[in-house]
């Protein structure tokens, strides 16, 4: 096992890694070395400054578990029903392993039953970070280096008038300065 090893791990990942082994020390559990390890040696990134190749949270990552063949999973916060065979939740040892590795990379860590097991990138085939970035990339500049101003889809070109003009006669009292909303309000 590699003491020099780094893992880059976003702001939002580190703190959860954080929490999850302040709720675990104590115990015999698995997972607590290899939290202290990661936790140890992280290079700590805003969200926007992780490399697309690093495995984050919901990442769907291409990984080889020592010789075996390789799977497909989405690294995820819990387990998370209905999605069997599809994920791999950072509270098995192994969706811990795979996070803040980047394309390539491999750690080892001890299993329950001691023996040693290597995990392994192979692709990271989407991340969640990189890919607001590409679409903040692709709405951010329009021909002319201007900003591409579009409304969102679904909305109705003038209707803010339209919401304001409803919002202002519900809110506001008659001339009078009367504002009782009646019985149906008590």
């Amino acid at each position: 096992m590699s003491n020099d090893q780094i893992f880059r791990l976003t702001t939002k990942d580190y703190t959860i890694l954080e929490v999850m082994l302040d709720r675990r020390l104590g115990g015999d559990d698995p997972l607590v070395p290899i939290l202290q390890r990661k936790l140890s040696a992280a290079i700590v990134t805003f969200r926007e400054d992780i490399p697309a190749n690093v495995v984050t949270l919901s990442s769907r990552v291409t990984y080889r578990v020592n010789d075996a063949p390789a799977e497909t999973r989405i690294v995820t916060h819990d387990e998370m029903r209905g999605l069997v065979g599809s994920v791999l939740s950072i509270t098995n040892p192994r969706g811990l392993a795979l996070l803040g590795l980047a394309e390539g990379e491999r750690m080892t860590f001890a299993r329950a039953d001691g023996s040693e097991e290597t995990i392994s990138v192979e692709n990271v085939v989407y991340q969640p970070e990189a890919s607001l970035r590409e679409k903040a990339k692709l709405g951010q500049v329009a021909e002319g280096g201007q900003a591409a101003l579009q409304p969102a889809p679904g909305t109705v070109h003038g209707s803010g008038n339209i919401l304001l003009r409803a919002a202002k006669t519900m809110f506001m009292t008659d001339s009078s300065g009367f504002d009782d909303p009646g019985p149906s309000a008590a």
